[in-house]
């Protein structure tokens, strides 16, 4: 048995969170159908609208295929006014009403997260410099990130009792190791945590050297979630030295199969068990629509996690 269980999420079947993307979209029957055959037990909800949206319909799909609900995905602008932010926080707590009444019917243990992402791959700057990040972000910025996402997790505990975690990304405002730490530092409430993304902590932290077990650590304390995401490392120097912004970076397929990139993932799971985790494992391999073979590339993962011991 898997010492920590193991999910997957509608990205890595196509479905991101940008808009404007070209490509047919499986549907989400089908990818949850694939991703049980593929030997995963729990599932993100992918963008508002990708399933079902009222309670009861989503719960029924979750027991029809046995799945625990982990969380689900919700942008909210870190920069904006509070003329942009309001209604993102408004809609991130419709999200957390649904993930929570879904929960319940289904009777789940495992309480599901709003993870809360800024509005990734809108800014342009970010979108263009997306995994070679220099410079030090000014305070202000970082400041004001922390104070919206802040604000949205004491509205989402609010309105559905749940938590929040934040997710650091690419082609976001919060990407690099630093950035992290200083977001972390200036949040004003235990209610928002962290998803700790190992590819885009490496990507994102400029260097394909970078210890990514020594962040875990570092960063322990506020973990609520991890994502197993692989980088690779031969796509990340092109994408560095060609200057390839982050759609490009994903159309070359920066975030390979497990095992296939520079994300030495027997030794995260050592980590993990160090830090003491034993909450959900959700495996990313984000993909643009209509590329690769998803499931096929779910069920590689599977097979390569289980050569670690998950």
């Amino acid at each position: 048995m898997p010492s920590r269980p193991i999910a997957n999420a509608p990205c890595s079947w196509g479905t991101l969170e940008f808009a404007d993307l070209s490509g047919t979209r499986i549907e989400y029957t089908q990818m949850l159908d694939e991703l049980v055959a593929t030997g995963y037990t729990g599932t993100e909800l992918g963008d508002w609208g990708y399933m079902p949206t009222e309670p009861a319909g989503l719960a029924a799909e979750l027991q029809r295929r046995n799945l625990t609900l982990i969380g689900a995905f919700v942008p909210v602008d870190l920069r904006g006014d509070a003329a942009t932010v309001a209604p993102a926080i408004e809609h991130a707590c419709q999200t957390g009403i649904l993930l929570a009444a879904a929960a319940n019917l289904t009777g789940q243990v495992h309480r599901p997260l709003v993870i809360l992402a800024d509005t990734n791959g809108t800014d342009p700057i970010r979108t263009a410099n997306a995994g070679r990040i220099t410079g030090r972000t000014p305070s202000g910025v970082i400041v004001h990130a922390a104070k919206v996402a802040s604000q949205a997790a004491r509205a989402i505990h609010a309105t559905s009792g749940l938590q929040s975690a934040f997710h650091h990304h690419c082609a976001g405002i919060i990407e690099t190791p630093d950035e992290v730490q200083r977001f972390l530092h200036h949040r004003d409430t235990d209610l928002l945590g962290l998803v700790f993304d190992t590819g885009h902590m490496l990507y994102g932290s400029g260097s394909n050297d970078t210890d990514i077990v020594a962040l875990l650590h570092t960063f322990a304390p506020h973990i609520r979630l991890v994502h197993f995401k692989d980088c690779h490392p031969r796509v990340a120097d092109t994408m560095r030295s060609t200057k390839g912004d982050y759609f490009a970076a994903l159309q070359a397929g920066i975030f390979c199969e497990l095992g296939q990139g520079a994300v030495h993932f027997d030794a995260i799971n050592a980590a993990l068990d160090t830090i003491g985790y034993t909450g959900w494992v959700v495996v990313e391999q984000d993909v643009l629509p209509g590329m690769g073979a998803p499931r096929d590339s779910a069920a590689r993962n599977r097979a390569y996690l289980r050569t670690i011991g998950l």
